[in-house]
């Protein structure tokens, strides 16, 4: 009787533990690199400067730090230490009013606001003179229906991340439609689909990845449009969870100058850092409130230096970690 049990309690131990060793080699990826070290934060709650209702978005210049107040309707501009500058928040009532800044481009001399509100991409440069505004409100080509995040390549030419549209549109500078990823008003989970797309970014070759919101996972095309290659989880597939390499929803995702990319990890309260095949390199945050802390990551941008800032939804801040050989 002993020897039977013996056996069964065996089998169900091999039968549980061998699937967890291969998902763990297969899909759960060890570090590459050390995790970069927090170096500072600023912001509080409120409606002042320095403070935020809901930081959304990101973007740096050379020398500056351009973040998305998104329930102040604003997008507050700051030195990369956190010393106030300006506001942009437009005049109200007019196309240059900002609705709810989502994610964030910087282009040249010109910032390119995901105004989800208002169904656009507005345009200001950088000292917030506004420029123009592209797009409307719909499910036609050139319409968008709540944008989260815009990207800017080399000619122009505009990428923008359609969240309840679920594709992903490729406009030209003015505006005029050329083609989209996705199939619209459809979620889905195979190569191309899209669940939700939150943001976009260009790397140095023209190929652009998207932020996979709810699939939890990065999507690869190449400069003509062509699949490349996603990752996030087993498969990319939709499958979540708290491990390396794995996300629990997408809000951004920026390319470094290295061309690394690094990807805001929003219930895991982390930025996961990859190479640009996607293979998991390093990750850093946890969830909290003291340094180095996130209570949900909603967006995250690298400067010229390599210095990461990202914003914290929850603390109502913004955060930023450096390269460990920076501490040295």
């Amino acid at each position: 009787m002993r020897q039977w049990l013996k056996r069964i309690v065996i089998g169900i131990g091999l039968s549980l533990g061998l699937p967890t060793i291969a998902v763990w080699v297969l899909w759960i990826p060890s570090a590459q690199e050390p995790a970069y070290v927090f170096a500072g934060a600023w912001g509080e709650t409120g409606t002042g400067p320095r403070q935020f209702r809901d930081p959304t978005g990101i973007a740096v210049s050379a020398d500056e730090v351009f973040v998305s107040d998104a329930r102040n309707a604003r997008i507050q501009v700051f030195d990369y230490r956190g010393r106030f500058l300006r506001q942009i928040d437009g005049e109200a009532n007019t196309e240059a009013e900002l609705g709810r800044p989502m994610n964030l481009s910087i282009h040249r001399d010109e910032l390119y606001v995901a105004d989800y509100w208002n169904d656009r991409v507005q345009i200001y440069g950088l000292d917030g003179t506004y420029r123009r505004s592209i797009g409307r409100s719909g499910t036609q080509p050139g319409a968008f229906d709540s944008p989260g995040g815009v990207a800017v390549n080399a000619n122009g030419d505009l990428f923008v991340a359609d969240f309840y549209n679920q594709r992903v549109q490729h406009l030209r500078a003015d505006g005029q439609y050329i083609e989209h990823w996705g199939t619209s008003r459809a979620v889905g989970v195979r190569a191309g689909e899209f669940n939700y797309p939150t943001d976009v970014a260009i790397d140095a070759e023209g190929q652009l990845l998207v932020a996979d919101g709810y699939n939890d996972r990065i999507q690869m095309f190449d400069a003509s449009g062509s699949f490349l290659r996603k990752w996030g989880g087993p498969f990319g597939m939709n499958i979540f969870g708290p491990f390396r390499g794995w996300f629990a929803t997408v809000t951004s995702v920026a390319v470094g100058p290295q061309g690394n990319v690094f990807v805001a990890d929003f219930y895991n309260d982390r930025v996961q850092k990859f190479d640009r095949e996607g293979r998991f390199l390093t990750s850093f945050g946890e969830s909290g409130t003291g340094d180095g802390q996130f209570s949900y990551i909603t967006a995250v941008a690298v400067a010229p230096d390599g210095t990461v800032f990202a914003s914290d939804l929850g603390n109502n801040r913004v955060l930023y970690f450096v390269p460990p050989e920076q501490t040295h």
